[in-house]
């Protein structure tokens, strides 16, 4: 039976004045008692949230993409690496010239039939003998057997001669930009295309019956020299086919971060006088009309040309263009436009012509 004395009792109560002292027979404890931890202490102990994780290293982003693709860049070539390069591919461009100018060579006769075919129109129209004359005894091979088989040459070995210029310039563009190389070939090769058939089509068409006429109701008789007309043949073709190359031209500047699509509009109106001034110099008329019928087309290159440098920054700059609000209203400009025709053609008997001003009544 315990002692009421025991403090092992439990029915006995705790003693406040023996708390904190020895009392001999007890066993003195080799440590401090702990001090009593509270539920609600040990509760918040338990729910101490543990540490987080360490952050996860963020993807890569654009701009260091491009710097990856700016580091692998362009390739390092001294100046006489330079210099061998360009002499390769200037052989390579001639070798393709002189391969396209013998192809031409077979065909010789009938391409000069097309080259003199706007003078023969513009003579017959007018009243007067559809015949070039050669006032010296070399014309006839100079222009038929060398001119003209060059000129064409030209334009067949385009896409081959392009080919080495980008070839030429890849090695000092970033690897994002080599990839421009079909589009650039295609683009630049149909736009020179494109410029010699406008020019044989329509520019030098109606200059010379504007001319041609001029003469005739002065009382002057033409009498057409085949070289005189082949020197303005190869200057109008050429003029006009080196000019449609003028959105490739604004799209280079873009690409190379010269010129900024901002920067295009907001100088529009010197570049509309330029291109004015240079069409004044290609016509082969002074007289407005022919002057602003070539000037148009070029104005309407230059704002492709700045299009194109709109959706190239863009590109860089991560955005998409919205199509869907430019094809919708486009499409329908297209079906009035077509609706228009229509009517005028079934309704007002209008019909379409070879000559200016191709749609008449």
């Amino acid at each position: 039976m315990p002692y009421p004395d025991d403090p092992q009792d439990p029915q006995t109560p705790p003693d406040p004045e023996r708390e904190g002292r020895h009392v001999p027979g007890e066993l003195a404890s080799p440590e401090p008692a702990s001090p009593e931890v509270t539920p609600e202490e040990n509760k918040a102990v338990e729910t101490v949230p543990p540490p987080p994780p360490p952050p996860v290293a963020p993807p890569p982003k654009k701009d260091d993409e491009d710097k990856d693709d700016e580091e692998e860049g362009m390739a390092r070539m001294s100046f006489l690496e330079h210099l061998e390069e360009l002499r390769t591919r200037l052989i390579r461009a001639v070798l393709g010239l002189v391969v396209a100018f013998f192809i031409c060579m077979a065909f010789m006769n009938q391409m000069w039939d097309a080259v003199r075919q706007p003078a023969i129109v513009a003579l017959k129209s007018l009243g007067y003998p559809p015949e070039l004359a050669a006032l010296t005894p070399m014309e006839g091979i100079s222009i038929v057997w060398m001119r003209v088989p060059l000129l064409a040459s030209l334009f067949l070995a385009s896409p081959w001669v392009l080919y080495q210029v980008w070839a030429f310039i890849a090695p000092g563009l970033y690897k994002r930009e080599r990839r421009f190389a079909a589009p650039f070939i295609l683009t630049t090769a149909g736009l020179f295309i494109l410029g010699g058939v406008f020019a044989y089509f329509v520019a030098l068409r109606l200059g010379l019956f504007f001319l041609l006429k001029i003469g005739k109701d002065a009382g002057i008789h033409p009498y057409l020299s085949a070289d005189s007309y082949m020197d303005l043949f190869v200057n109008v073709i050429l003029g006009v086919a080196l000019i449609f190359e003028l959105p490739v031209l604004v799209f280079f500047l873009t690409l190379l971060r010269i010129v900024t699509p901002k920067f295009l509009m907001q100088h529009s109106r010197y570049a509309i006088l330029g291109i004015t001034v240079l069409a004044a110099f290609v016509t082969p008329t002074p007289d407005a009309v022919n002057m602003t019928l070539v000037a148009t087309p070029m104005i309407v290159l230059y704002f492709l040309g700045v299009f194109a440098s709109f959706l190239l920054v863009l590109r860089r700059e991560g955005r998409a263009f919205p199509w869907g609000k430019v094809i919708r209203p486009a499409l329908l400009i297209v079906a009035i436009l077509a609706a228009v025709i229509a009517v005028m053609m079934f309704g007002f008997h209008y019909h379409w012509v070879g000559k200016w001003p191709f749609f008449v009544r």
